[in-house]
């Protein structure tokens, strides 16, 4: 963050001073990064004192200050310099009920609005300094496509981008905070559960360029239709002022009709030179996938074309390459860098498409921090690509909930049952016992191609735990696993504990893009 004496944050947040005398406020500076962790605090840090699950983060103030923070942004007195901010309704009433669970008093949506004005303040400066903001929103795909922007920005100067997926009310704003006056690009996920949510996050930090890749179904249940999603995430286009651009992945016909709603100007990308939607700015040609689906295409724009390999998994990973590159172009890259450093760019998320391969010859694709019928298709047609491209292998879909899908979510849990069977998928693992996992068991049951033999079918499990012993005890030597599931089934500790069994010392690097 930039350096802000305690005086002058309390003015930009309305906040009034606790513990600490005016004098002192405006003689501390706050040097270092901002905080809701107490154990990742510094010195010359900002504590945010946040309600958690477990614990409160006012009853953690004391420990806060002592290793180093200067304050704590605070809904109450906590006995150490803070700056005091009254509580506001509940996080429910304020619309940030996906955020703090735990806010019966209003405590968190009072200090992460404070927080909010803060970014708000230091990113208005740090732009009038030349600090180009760049925002990504889409159904799937906005973590990957983060990764590779910030790849791809990297030679051209300093980057900073959210740590896996820090895409709300209070990771958006504590990504703000990490950008100085050192800062060339700034990169920002933008999520919602709500109309009106990624305006919020705009408000924050305008981007100058803002990136749609495309429009899915997840979180369904909090929507209600595919409609009201694609009007929330045209708010992005929306916020982007006539100065700056708009990259619109325009085989996405809700994303294309983006175009007519935004004063920026519209970059086009595709994989294909043309679309409905007109001409391609930026285009795919010649794509292909190597044993691990690694994709590899040649990336036009203009006249000018760069042959790109990439060190990421799947087919879905060409559209996300595509926009990324284009907003480097955007920013000054010629297309052999942007063919380069996306070449050099693996995963950096975890969970997130981490492909690994054990000293056994096990496959596991570990893509288990999220999931929504978008990104579960994808996921099964890389575990199809891998196991069947390059000769055939046992495959397994180790498959938890796609949560969030409200009405729909018995129908879209049966499709992708159903199309487990048809990818040819060896056997599904279908864990967890909910109304959801029984339409999945059922979707591929009734899809009527497999057999009743220990070989080959679909099996359902209580638990991860439940998973892994079925694992350990049936994969063989050259099999591949993908392991997928919403973040709130936990299969991450599953996919962790199957990579690192005896058999897989040794094994490649997580994501490694080894030719």
């Amino acid at each position: 963050m930039i350096d802000l004496t305690v005086a002058e944050i309390a003015e930009i947040v309305g906040g009034t001073l606790a513990d600490i005398s005016p004098q002192d406020a405006a003689l501390r500076h706050v040097t270092g990064t901002v905080e809701f962790d107490s154990r990742a605090v510094g010195p010359g840090g900002l504590f945010l004192a946040l309600p958690g699950a477990r614990a409160d983060g006012h009853d953690h103030a004391v420990s806060a200050v002592s290793a180093g923070a200067v304050a704590v942004l605070a809904a109450r007195p906590v006995g150490v310099p803070a700056i005091v901010v009254a509580p506001r309704p509940s996080s429910a009433e304020s619309g940030l009920a996906g955020v703090l669970e735990h806010d019966a008093d209003g405590s968190g949506a009072a200090v992460l609005t404070a927080l909010a004005k803060l970014a708000k303040a230091v990113a208005a400066e740090l732009v009038a300094g030349g600090l180009t903001i760049i925002g990504i929103t889409g159904s799937s795909g906005k973590t990957s496509t983060k990764d590779l922007l910030a790849a791809v920005l990297k030679p051209l100067g300093e980057v900073v981008a959210p740590p896996g997926s820090f895409n709300n009310e209070l990771g958006h704003p504590w990504t703000v905070l990490r950008a100085n006056r050192d800062t060339d690009y700034l990169i920002l996920e933008m999520s919602a559960r709500h109309a009106g949510n990624i305006a919020a996050l705009a408000e924050v930090a305008r981007p100058a360029i803002g990136v749609v890749l495309n429009v899915g179904t997840a979180h369904l249940g909090e929507f209600g239709s595919r409609e009201v999603i694609a009007r929330t995430k045209s708010e992005l286009p929306q916020a982007v002022p006539e100065s700056g651009a708009v990259v619109l992945n325009v085989d996405d016909p809700a994303v294309a009709a983006m175009a007519e709603v935004t004063a920026a100007r519209v970059i086009r990308v595709s994989r294909a030179d043309a679309t409905s939607a007109g001409p391609s700015d930026v285009w795919a040609s010649q794509v292909s996938l190597d044993e691990l689906a690694r994709p590899q295409f040649t990336m036009h724009s203009g006249d000018a074309a760069a042959q790109v390999r990439l060190g990421v998994y799947g087919d879905h990973q060409v559209t996300n390459a595509l926009c990324a590159g284009a907003v480097a172009l955007e920013c000054g890259a010629n297309i052999g860098q942007v063919a380069s450093a996306l070449a050099a760019a693996g995963p950096v998320s975890r969970h997130r498409m981490q492909v690994s391969t054990r000293r056994d010859g096990v496959t596991v694709i570990d893509d288990a921090y999220n999931a929504n019928p978008d990104s579960m298709r994808a996921g099964l047609q890389s575990l199809a690509w891998i196991a069947h491209g390059g000769g055939e292998r046992r495959s397994w879909a180790v498959l938890g909930e796609m949560a969030e899908l409200g009405a729909d979510a018995i129908t879209e849990h049966d499709r992708i049952g159903r199309l487990a069977v048809r990818l040819d998928v060896s056997r599904l693992v279908v864990v967890g016992t909910g109304r959801s996992m029984s339409a999945m068991h059922h979707g591929a049951v009734m899809e009527g191609s497999w057999g009743a033999g220990a070989d080959r079918g679909v099996v359902c499990v209580p638990d991860g735990d439940a998973a892994l012993a079925l694992l350990r005890a049936e994969v063989r030597p050259g099999d591949v696993v993908l392991i997928k599931a919403s973040n709130s089934v936990g299969l991450g500790a599953l996919a962790d504990a199957l990579v690192s069994e005896s058999a897989g010392v040794g094994c490649e690097d997580r994501g490694s893009a080894r030719r």
